[in-house]
């Protein structure tokens, strides 16, 4: 069925557009004969507001952008609950899209954002972005961002703000409970280090070594896809490459960890008793492994509506003809240690 504009009623009714407008917006200076007529009509009619055009004449659209990697797994689809429960209760719809980490998908997507008058965006990069200038052009034309999980790190502007996980000391918390279990040839198994969240992990377990008087071994170290597939053909080369295996693995990711536990397992090794294995991001599954898995939990919904309410207070700000201060909120981190880790008795 062809949707039947104001103007048609309008044509219909031998009324002008903003009468008809006005009528339906329940407006004083419009008899009440007049919104009678205008509503039968349109209800005859099945007539439905064209909310985008609303939304250009009123200056707003009441709808905010949100753009992920992706909406499968644990992580993300928590933080878009967080965000649309405080976007709704704050008075927002939200436009869900995702990059499906891809660069190019993550441009068509601003693209569309924009396009349909978003009042604002919050977005998480896709892993392959290395070009930051569509970014660049939203904080040029002042359209209010919030990056969270995944940022542009060293992106300023008055219009800018993030919320983050304290990746670094979650990776240290984590590595150090390695440690302190008695583990000393700790891999590591990590993302893009052009990412922030792998990058401030990486550094969180470097740092942990050193900390405890540990030396660092590259061979421990494998840059890897961030998923099952990854975790398993890391650990595969390790056992292969290796003259022994380590005897732990902290992975960046829980995905990843699972391959490396199921690679052990196989191989004959125990764990945690071989091998204590670790994971970042408290997926649902991590309760579901066998040993279950120790990990990060980050906090994903509390995520989701620290970014909103920043958002909120960057477009009140705006609203006042002020000048919005970035921010940046910190998350912190907490270790959740289970039965892949546990080597010593709980004190």
């Amino acid at each position: 069925m062809q949707r039947v504009s104001l103007t048609e009623l309008a044509k219909q009714l031998n009324l002008s557009p903003s009468t008809v407008s006005r009528a339906l917006a329940d407006h004083s200076e419009v008899s009440e004969a007049t919104k009678v007529r205008v509503r039968e009509l349109a209800r005859a009619l099945n007539y439905q507001p064209n909310q985008l055009a609303a939304a250009l004449r009123r200056g707003r659209s009441n709808t905010l952008g949100v753009l992920v990697p992706h909406i499968t797994g644990h992580f993300f689809p928590q933080v878009v609950h967080g965000i649309a429960t405080e976007a709704s209760r704050a008075g927002f719809t939200v436009m869900i899209c995702q990059s499906n980490e891809d660069a190019q998908q993550e441009r068509k997507n601003i693209e569309l954002l924009r396009h349909n008058q978003v009042e604002g965006i919050l977005v998480s990069l896709a892993n392959t972005t290395q070009d930051f200038s569509h970014f660049e052009e939203l904080r040029q034309q002042g359209v209010p961002l919030v990056f969270f999980d995944r940022v542009v790190e060293d992106f300023r502007g008055t219009n800018v703000s993030a919320v983050v996980l304290d990746d670094h000391a979650g990776a240290y918390q984590v590595t150090s409970h390695l440690i302190e279990q008695g583990c000393r040839r700790i891999a590591h198994f990590t993302g893009p280090l052009h990412m922030n969240i792998h990058k401030n992990r990486h550094q969180g377990y470097r740092d942990a070594l050193q900390a405890h008087g540990l030396p660092l071994d590259e061979q421990l170290i494998v840059h890897c896809e961030q998923s099952q597939a990854g975790g398993t053909a890391a650990m595969q080369q390790l056992l292969r490459e290796l003259p022994a295996p380590p005897d732990a693995v902290f992975a960046s990711n829980d995905l990843a960890a699972v391959g490396a536990m199921r690679v052990a397992k196989a191989a004959g090794l125990r764990v945690p008793q071989d091998v204590a294995v670790a994971g970042f991001s408290n997926e649902t599954f991590t309760t579901l492994t066998e040993p279950n898995l120790t990990s990060v939990d980050q906090g994903c919904e509390t995520m989701g509506i620290s970014a909103v309410r920043l958002l909120q207070q960057m477009l009140h700000t705006t609203a006042e003809h002020r000048q919005p201060q970035p921010r940046n909120v910190v998350l912190k981190p907490q270790l959740l240690v289970r039965e892949s880790s546990l080597r010593k008795p709980r004190e």
